[in-house]
């Protein structure tokens, strides 16, 4: 597995002021806080604490959703402009075609796309509270430091995560870590 590094990127001051923001302005999303900060989100998740994301090559997004297929329920976003849509569910099991890789829910109700995984330059497995709680996701970048679309883990009835995904989550950070 390939990690690659954000000192080609690094934003020292950026980095300090994150480090300042109290636990409710930090428990903001990515994209509120790259606004705030006047960055793009790549650039505002890069400057948070290596102790909140590991990042991967966007050439390690395949063997990556290829894995969440067996994860269980998990919650998609993808932001367009202003409006944000989520899908609740199983993250459906794909295959490369024409240039993308074919989300092919075995659900008519289920998640279906076309990703253009060429796109993707890098990945964050972000392990950062939302709104109070704790949160893990999974941001997948373009080159102009967009981010395309994110899953997080998924949450039962009660809102409470399941603990074998964070498990699975926090063994991927372990092992793409130290790769």
């Amino acid at each position: 597995m390939t990690v690659i590094s954000t000192e080609s990127i690094s934003n020292p001051e950026l980095t300090v002021q994150l480090a300042n923001l109290s636990a409710d302005e930090l428990g903001k999303t990515t994209q509120e806080l790259a606004q705030r900060f006047a960055v793009t989100e790549y650039q505002l998740v890069a400057a948070l604490p290596a102790t909140l994301v590991t990042f991967l090559a966007g050439s390690q997004a395949q063997p990556l959703l290829e894995q969440l297929a067996e994860w269980g329920p998990l919650t998609t976003i993808v932001m367009a402009g202003d409006s944000i849509f989520e899908f609740k569910g199983a993250f459906p099991p794909g295959k490369m075609g024409y240039g993308y890789y074919n989300l092919a829910s075995p659900e008519p109700e289920g998640l279906h796309g076309h990703l253009r995984l060429s796109s993707i330059t890098h990945i964050a497995l972000l392990d950062k509270p939302f709104r109070g709680q704790a949160s893990y996701s999974m941001l997948f970048f373009a080159a102009d430091g967009r981010c395309q679309f994110k899953i997080y883990l998924g949450r039962d009835a009660q809102r409470r995560l399941f603990p074998a995904q964070i498990d699975r989550f926090n063994t991927l950070r372990q092992q793409w870590a130290m790769a």
